[in-house]
Formats: structure tokens, sequence, C-alpha cells
């Protein structure tokens, strides 16, 4: 049963590489094919007009000669009585040159002398002139079909060679569709077997990508995508991992002290029920922490907003944070502007402002210092928390806006969090047309920064 799927798939995409071969194949055969059919058809009818033309230019030619002897034969005879009811000796006369079929002869009153005079009507007719005066009129009938087994003959072999030229064209035609159906479709072949990979959940897959047209550009597109499903992937099993793992550490802590008040090691005292109380806290404020982001990602975080000005939220979430701060013998630095105005939830903002501040005063060593400023920079209002040692690895800032990214080093677990604040921050910028980026702060240790659209 393992091995079902497999063959069952390289054998679709053995189908599918036959149909679309095939099909590319069949439509420039058939293309080719109605061509070259066109081509000789046309070529024929062409032949045919114009080989018949030619005959009739070459027997006016020759009409011309005729005229000239009967011009030389009247003169000698003064009338036309010596080809009255001879027309055997009027053929004589179109002679050496070959016979010119239905000959006519009319007097210069236009009455026949032999031969049938409507010839003059729909063929061609030439004057026959003696000393100046036109004497008479030589008519012929114009040529309908070939007569001869020569031209019969020269007719047939030209169309012959038509339909060989227009069959060479086909082969050739089909000789190019192979190899242009190669061409073209060998592309697709490798989209569509790495999408059908990708399906099976080889998140690695990637498509060469060998020009720059339109089946470039979809090669392009499709290792995209695959880039995108892999990042995703390996996301959503960290993100499971991290979770399982935050999740582990209060609960396995409150099971073991719980054990220990059943077992009479820990007696149920204040302290111990303030220490179930930290956990059981600590565990909300990551559940909470966990809705927010999920209502972010799917849009549906409430933000109810309005022109606010961002100083004096600043200035609320620091004189919030100031006991907390002195607490961790940390000095606070502010440099507020004025009408730093956004459009914004002031609650979402006013979060934002605390958690950055609470980031600072987790993470920054006792004894150093915590800054902040707004002010107006053009159409932005940009607000800076920045904090002394110890400061940020750079390979670690394009990572800290991650969900339960750490710096190991001074930024542990052991100093608390979840690692979802930072997170948490840049979701609720963002949601605000702002952004927010990380950096090396003057002070020594970090600068978050947040730029959002200044109203007017």
């Amino acid at each position: 049963m393992r091995d079902c799927f497999p063959r069952a798939l390289t054998s679709r995409c053995a189908v599918v590489r036959a149909g679309i071969a095939l099909k590319f194949f069949l439509a420039i055969l058939l293309a080719a094919a109605a061509a070259a059919a066109a081509m000789a058809i046309a070529t024929r009818l062409s032949f045919q007009s114009g080989f018949l033309g030619y005959l009739n230019q070459v027997d006016a030619q020759r009409l011309d000669s005729l005229a000239a002897r009967l011009a030389d034969e009247y003169r000698a005879s003064g009338d036309w009585s010596f080809l009255r009811d001879d027309y055997a000796r009027l053929r004589a006369l179109a002679l050496p040159a070959p016979a010119i079929p239905r000959l006519a002869l009319l007097d210069a009153a236009g009455h026949p002398v032999l031969g049938n005079s409507e010839l003059a009507a729909e063929g061609a007719v030439k004057p026959v002139v003696v000393n100046g005066d036109t004497v008479g009129w030589v008519a012929r009938a114009p040529l309908r079909r070939l007569s001869s087994a020569a031209e019969v003959s020269f007719q047939q072999e030209q169309l012959r060679s038509a339909w060989v030229t227009a069959a060479l064209a086909l082969v050739l035609a089909a000789g190019l569709a192979l190899v242009l159906g190669r061409a073209f479709v060998t592309p697709v072949k490798r989209v569509a077997d790495a999408t059908h990979r990708l399906a099976a959940g080889d998140y690695a897959t990637r498509v060469p990508v060998r020009s720059q047209d339109e089946l470039g550009r979809l090669a392009v597109d499709f290792n995209r995508l695959a880039e995108t499903l892999e990042r995703n992937e390996t996301l959503r099993r960290r993100f499971m991992a991290d979770v399982s793992h935050e999740l582990r550490t209060p609960l396995a802590v409150l099971s073991a002290e719980l054990e220990a008040m059943e077992d009479g090691v820990r007696p149920l005292t204040r302290e111990s029920l303030a220490s179930l109380r930290g956990e059981v806290s600590a565990l909300g404020k990551l559940v909470e922490d966990l809705n927010q982001l999920a209502l972010a990602d799917v849009g549906a975080l409430a933000y109810r907003k309005r022109r606010v000005d961002v100083v004096p939220l600043l200035e609320q979430a620091l004189e919030s944070f100031r006991d907390r701060l002195a607490e961790r013998h940390l000095a606070m630095e502010t440099a507020l502007g004025r009408e730093a105005i956004v459009f914004g939830d002031a609650d979402r903002l006013l979060q934002m402002f605390r958690n950055l501040l609470e980031n600072s005063a987790r993470y920054t060593d006792a004894g150093g210092r915590v800054r902040a400023s707004a002010r107006r920079e053009g159409d932005r209002v940009v607000v800076d928390f920045e904090d002394s040692a110890p400061g940020v690895p750079p390979e670690a800032l394009p990572h800290l806006f991650e969900r339960f990214y750490r710096v190991d080093a001074s930024r542990s677990r052991a100093n608390g969090g979840a690692g979802l604040g930072l997170a948490i921050c840049r979701s609720i910028a963002v949601a605000h047309d702002g952004e927010m980026s990380a950096s090396d702060s003057p002070l020594g240790g970090l600068r978050v920064r947040i730029t959002l659209p200044f109203a007017a």
C-alpha cells in the first residue's frame, strides 16, 4: 500500500507529459499541414491560370507574324480571293510556327472571309495592314484548356513538384514540431513534476530558471511559493514546539508544587499559594498573548481608531513603569516633542508602549538607563525606545520580532517572558500602517523604533 501513491503519481505524470507533448506536436503539425495544403492548392490554381495566360500571350505574338504574311499575300493578289474557303492555306501561312487553333479572317468591313466571325468578339484580333491601309482582320479563339500532350505533361510535372514540395515542407514542420515541442513542453514538465512533489510534502523542491519569458517567470513564482510554504512549515513546527515547551514549564512547576503539598513536603501557606498564583498568572499571560497573536493573524483583533496624540500615551506608559524601573535601578530619560498625532487605537498603542518598556526593564542590567522619545519627522511620527547594556548581537536583530525568539546569552528564558511581547508590538504597529525595527542603541543596548503615519 505504501508504494501505490508514488506509482500512481508517476503514471499520472507520464499521462500528463504525453498529453501535453502530443497536443503541442499535433497543433504545430496540423497548422503546417494546413499551410502546406493551402500552398499546394494555391500553386495549382495560380499555375493553371498563369500557364494558360502565357500560352495565349505566345499565340498573340504568333498572330502578329501571321498578319504580316497575310499582308504580303494580299499585296500580291489584290484581294482575299486567294484564301476564300481555303482554311488549310490559312493554317499553312501560320507555319513554320506551331499552328494557331481556331483562326478567322475578316475583310476590312468586318465580313467573314474564312472561319467563324464570332471569334473576333471573344479572342485576340490583329489588323492586316497593306500600304498603310487596314484591309482585313485576323482573329483567334482564346485558349481555355491545354490541348497538346506536351503542355499537359508540363502542367502535370509542375503540379507534381508542388505536391512534393508541400510534402517536404510538412516533414520539415514535423521535425521542427518535435524540437519546439520538447523545448516548450520540457519546462512545463519540470514545473508539473515539481508541483506534484510539492503537493506530496517535499517543500525543498525547486525549479531551475533557464529563461526570462513567461515560463521563466512561472518557475520563479513556483520557487517563491515553495520557499513560502517551506518557511511557513518550519515556523509552524517551531511554533508548536515553542508553545508546548512554554506551556510545559509552568504546568510542570504547578504539578510539582501541588504534589509537594499533597505529600506534606511543602506546607500550605500564604507564600506557597502566592507561588502557585504566580505560575497561574504566567500561564494566563502566555495564553492571552497567544490569543492576541492569533486574532492579529486572522485580522480579528479589534481596533477603535481615532486621531490621538502619542505623547500623552507615552507619558502615561512611562508613569506606570516608574516604580518598575526604579525597582530595577534603571534611570528614565525622555525626549518628547509635540503634535505627534496619529490615527490609531489609544489602548493598543498604550499596550505596545508598555510591552516595550517591560522588555527594557526585564533585560537591561541594573544601574543602566532607559530612554523614550517621540517626534514628528515629515509625514511620520517616530517613537524610540532605547536601553543600555547588554546589547543584542547583529545577527539576532532581524529575528527579535519572531514569536518565542530569545537571544540566548543576555536575554535568556531565565529573565522571564515567553518571547511574544515584541511579536505583539510589531503586529500592533503594522495594524496602524506603521513599521517597527530593531538596531543597536547609542546607550549600549537595544533601540526599538516605531514609525507611524502622521495624521494631518
